[in-house]
C-alpha cells in the first residue's frame, strides 16, 4: 500500500487513500498526530528498540543489515538493561506522547530528544552523532509504520515523505544532502521498498488545489516547528492531473526558522530573565548572555552538548558566587541538574499556543521552584520573536520576487501557522513585496494536516 509520510519537527503523520480520499491514520488510540519525541534510559537501548520491531515487521535482509551495522550496542543490551534496574519487559524506549510523560516523570533517569528533524542538516556532524540521529529518525519512523499497519492491517510498501527546502540555512545543498540520506536510511529500516520525496509547502498546495475551480497563483506558506517553507505555485483543476509540476512552480524559499525558534525565543526572552538573564554581577557587569541561550536552545546540538557539560556546571556554580541576585542562577543550575530545560521550552510552546484563544496566560514554573509564575500576554510574544519574525517575512518577500509574480492567494499552514502575529506579518510581507494596495485573501489549510494530506495524494499519483 502506498503512504504519505509528514515526519514532521513537530509532529509525525501519515496519510492512505481510502476511496478516493485521504485517510490520515491513528497514531496514538484516535489521535493521528504523534510528537516527534523520544525518550529512552540509555542510548544504546533505542538499538535494541529498533531490532525488536523490525524482528516483527521487517524482511530478513534487513534485520541482519542492521543487526551488523549496531552489533556492539545490541551485545550491550542485557548489561544497560540491569544497570538502569529494568525487568523483564518493562520499556526502555518511549516514542512520542509516552515519551512525553516519561521525561516529565523521569527527566533525570535517561535521555529526552524533541525534534530530531531540526539536527539532520546541522554542520559538523561526527560519524557516530550522524548515526544517532539515523538511529531516533529509524525508531520514531519504524514506531509510526507499525502503529499504522497495525490499523490498517496491511502492509506499507512505498512512501512520499515531506521535506522543507532546505534543512540548514548555511550549506544548504551539503545538509540537504546530509538530511535526506538518514532520512532514506532510516525509510529503508522501516521496510519502505520505494521512497520519494516532495517539499513540504508544494505537498500543502498539491492538497489545497483540489479545492480550486479555476486557475491561480497560490503563495504556500508553511510555517513548521523547524522550518519555514515558502512557494509560489500556479495551480488549477487542469494542472492536478499532471505528475510533472516542474513549469509549475515559479519560486521556493526555505530556511531553518520556525515553530520551535519562536518557542525558543519567547522562553530565552521572557523565562531566562528569571533565572538570571540580563542581571549584573558583583562587579556590576551584565552577566553573560551564552549561559541563557544554550540553556534554551534546545534545537542546536552544540548548544546543548555545552549547557550539560561538567565544564558549564563548574560555571555556572562560580557564576551564581559572582552574580549580584546568585538566588537566580541557582535556578539555572537547577535547570541543567534535573534536565528541565525542554520542558521549560515546552511550556513556552504550550502558552504560545494559548495566546492565540487568550488574552493572558499563566507560566508555572514549580518545577523549579514553588509558586514559580510569570504571566504572558499576546505583546510579550511578539516582542520576543521579533528577529525569527524578520527572517519568515524575508522568505516570503523573496519568495515573491524570485516569482515576479503577485499571488491571488495566500494559503497558509504549519503548526504555527494560527498565531495572529505570525499572520499579520506574512500579509505585511506581501504587500511590501509587491506594492500590493487591495487585500489579497488569505485561506487557513489545515495546521497539522494539510502537508500529510498532499503527500498522500502525490504518492497515490506516482506509485499509481
Amino acid at each position: 500500500m502506498d503512504c504519505g509520510l509528514d515526519f514532521g519537527t513537530s509532529h509525525c503523520a501519515l496519510g492512505v487513500m481510502e476511496q478516493s480520499n485521504v485517510k490520515l491514520v491513528p497514531l496514538h488510540q484516535q489521535d493521528c498526530f504523534m510528537p516527534s519525541t523520544l525518550y529512552s534510559f540509555d542510548r544504546g537501548l533505542i538499538n535494541n528498540f529498533i531490532y525488536q520491531i523490525m524482528a516483527q515487521h521487517s524482511s530478513e535482509e534487513q534485520r541482519i543489515a542492521y543487526q551488523k551495522s549496531r552489533t556492539l550496542a545490541l551485545q550491550k543490551t542485557a548489561s544497560l538493561r540491569r544497570i538502569h534496574d529494568l525487568q523483564g519487559n518493562e520499556a526502555d524506549t518511549f516514542v512520542g506522547k509516552q515519551a512525553i510523560e516519561e521525561y516529565i516523570d523521569f527527566p533525570e533517569e535517561g535521555f529526552f530528544v524533541k525534534s530530531p528533524k531540526s539536527f539532520l542538516g546541522a554542520g559538523g556532524l561526527m560519524q557516530t552523532q550522524i548515526d544517532f540521529f539515523e538511529d531516533v529518525v529509524t525508531a520514531m519512523m519504524i514506531a509510526v509504520k507499525q502503529r499504522a499497519e497495525s490499523h490498517l492491517q496491511t502492509d506499507l510498501r512505498n512512501v512520499v515523505i515531506g521535506r522543507p527546502v532546505n534543512f540548514q540555512g548555511t550549506h544548504a545543498e551539503k545538509s540537504n544532502q546530509q538530511a535526506t540520506a538518514i532520512l532514506t536510511n532510516a525509510a529503508k529500516r522501516c521496510g519502505y521498498q520505494n521512497i520519494e520525496f516532495l517539499f513540504e509547502p508544494l505537498a500543502a498546495g498539491i492538497d489545497f488545489e483540489s479545492q480550486l475551480t479555476s486557475e491561480k497563483t497560490v503563495l504556500v506558506v508553511d510555517i513548521g516547528g523547524g522550518t519555514t517553507d515558502c512557494s509560489m505555485v500556479r495551480m488549477g483543476p487542469e494542472r492536478q492531473k499532471s505528475v510533472d509540476r516542474q513549469a509549475d512552480f515559479l519560486a521556493h524559499t526555505g530556511k531553518r526558522v520556525g515553530g520551535n525558534d519562536l518557542d525558543i525565543f519567547f522562553a530565552f526572552k521572557h523565562l531566562m530573565p528569571l533565572f538570571g538573564l540580563d542581571t549584573l554581577s558583583k562587579s556590576n557587569k551584565t552577566l553573560p548572555r551564552n549561559f541563557f541561550w544554550n540553556a534554551v536552545a534546545t534545537n542546536d546540538v552544540a548548544a546543548q552538548s555545552d549547557f550539560f557539560s561538567q565544564p558549564n556546571a563548574n560555571a555556572l556554580d562560580q557564576l551564581a558566587r559572582d552574580a549580584q541576585q546568585g538566588n537566580l542562577i541557582k535556578r539555572l543550575i537547577k535547570l541543567q541538574k534535573t534536565k528541565q530545560n525542554h520542558r521549560l521550552v515546552r511550556d513556552a510552546e504550550l502558552n504560545k499556543i494559548a495566546l492565540s484563544e487568550h488574552e493572558t496566560v499563566q507560566f508555572s514554573l514549580d518545577y523549579i521552584e514553588d509558586a514559580l509564575t510569570k504571566d504572558a500576554q499576546l505583546n510579550h510574544f511578539s516582542e520576543a520573536i521579533k528577529q525569527p519574525l524578520i527572517a519568515i517575512k524575508e522568505l516570503v518577500t523573496d519568495a515573491v520576487k524570485v516569482a515576479a509574480a503577485q499571488p491571488d492567494i495566500i494559503y497558509l499552514t504549519g503548526g504555527s501557522a494560527k498565531s495572529s502575529v505570525l499572520r499579520q506579518a506574512v500579509i505585511e510581507a506581501v504587500n511590501e513585496a509587491t506594492d500590493n494596495t487591495k487585500e489579497i485573501p488569505l485561506l487557513d489549510g489545515d495546521y497539522f494536516g494539510s502537508v500529510t494530506a498532499g503527500l498522500t495524494k502525490w504518492s497515490d499519483r506516482i506509485f499509481a
